[in-house]
């Protein structure tokens, strides 16, 4: 069983990527959505370490505080990547998700740009550039699945 955790900032097209990932047939988790990350920002442990106890090939996505103690449990952490003015444009475009709309919510993420990236890259076993095709990433991904790649 492999584990992958697809990581990077507000835009990079993490939600994207793990919608083809799944429309092909792969088990994944958008950990924005469903409970996952609580009030601090942080994943809720006890929860995630059952979820990656749990056989079977998984593509994990999110970027919170705590993810860093779950890196030893993952085959690969994937960035995904793409400069500042690709993210608010994404983020300001964008119908799924509320936040990056405004002024404050987008200063944040260059900041964040600035400040946690060089930290999830410190932490990646892979960079992925978050404006290929969406097609190019999910094979990039399902090679990381792949029995070879382990």
């Amino acid at each position: 069983m492999t584990r992958v955790l697809v990581t990077g900032m507000s835009g990079a097209g993490k939600t994207t990527l793990l919608d083809e990932l799944a429309r092909r047939g792969h088990r994944t988790l958008d950990t924005d959505h469903g409970g996952w990350v609580r009030s601090d920002g942080r994943w809720d442990e006890p929860r995630m370490a059952a979820l990656l106890a749990e056989p079977g090939d998984l593509v994990v996505s999110g970027t919170v505080d705590n993810q860093g103690a779950f890196y030893d449990r993952f085959d690969h952490v994937v960035l995904l990547s793409a400069p500042l003015e690709v993210l608010l444009e994404r983020v300001r475009s964008r119908t799924t998700n509320p936040y990056g709309k405004r002024g404050e919510e987008q200063a944040e993420i260059a900041a964040y740009v600035e400040s946690v990236e060089p930290l999830l890259r410190r932490g990646a076993s892979r960079e992925l550039d978050g404006r290929a095709r969406v097609a190019d990433l999910a094979d990039a991904v399902e090679a990381l699945l792949s029995p070879r790649a382990r």
